[in-house]
């Protein structure tokens, strides 16, 4: 490489700003316009149409959410994990000091926008669950609760695990050496409760248990949900490749 176009490249690498949030706060924004949408929908349509799992209009407002939601989740997961590993740095002893602390902030907008996500798919919709179900009788698996819980919000929160993992792995020198087992706790370990789920609709139905949060079936969600608490591991080794890469920029620099 010539000294002319290492000259360009350093000013190009030097025009980009280190913190750029505004792809997170967009994140945030749509992802809590849409919950709140959905939360009002299901005011409406919980009611309504929610109480009878065969009344037509369940099928219509209910069970139509479920059969579109399924693939669009599958294809979404699938997709952001090819496009962050297509489009991933192939050769990391080629990223500059700047480059990999635009990535570590980068990487930390991507945890904001999933805690926000686990918050509504582990706590807001989870606690409105059992809050239906203490109030209303089921007779299906699938009710009106369960579709947006179980089968929309716990799979949006894992693809954007996906997103976090992947785009640490694959832009960042540190993670793209191994896997971080804190980063591997944060984003599978929630994901597995979507598994639980199965033990939880096959409890429910043979033992026909109340809905009381503390029940030994529900256990597998407090101990997979809190494994979002490896985030904190996350987040010192996110520190400590900062310290690391500022380190490396002042030497550069001096």
């Amino acid at each position: 490489m010539s000294v002319t176009t290492q000259s360009a490249a350093g000013a190009m690498d030097r025009a980009q700003p280190i913190v750029e949030l505004k792809g997170m706060w967009i994140g945030l924004a749509v992802l809590n316009g849409f919950y709140l949408v959905v939360r009002i929908y299901e005011q409406i349509y919980g009611w309504r149409a929610g109480l009878d799992s065969f009344a037509p209009e369940f099928q219509t407002y209910w069970m139509s959410i479920l059969w579109t939601e399924i693939p669009l989740e599958l294809i979404s997961g699938v997709g952001l994990a090819g496009w962050l590993w297509k489009t991933r740095v192939r050769d990391m002893s080629s990223v500059t000091p700047r480059q990999e602390m635009k990535a570590i902030v980068d990487n930390a907008a991507w945890l904001v926008v999933y805690a926000a996500a686990i918050y509504w798919g582990a706590s807001f919709f989870t606690e409105q669950d059992g809050t239906w179900h203490m109030t209303v009788i089921r007779d299906t698996d699938f009710t009106p609760s369960h579709i947006i819980e179980f089968y929309m919000s716990y799979p949006i929160y894992s693809i954007l695990a996906i997103g976090c993992f992947f785009h640490a792995k694959t832009r960042i020198p540190y993670f793209a050496k191994g896997y971080s087992v804190a980063y591997l706790i944060v984003s599978i370990g929630p994901f597995m409760i979507i598994p639980n789920v199965g033990l939880n609709e096959w409890g429910h139905t043979f033992w026909f248990m109340e809905e009381l949060f503390v029940a030994p079936l529900h256990w597998g969600f407090v101990f997979f949900g809190w494994m979002a608490l490896g985030v904190f591991g996350v987040v010192i080794q996110l520190l400590l490749n900062i310290h690391r890469a500022s380190s490396a920029r002042t030497a550069s620099s001096c």
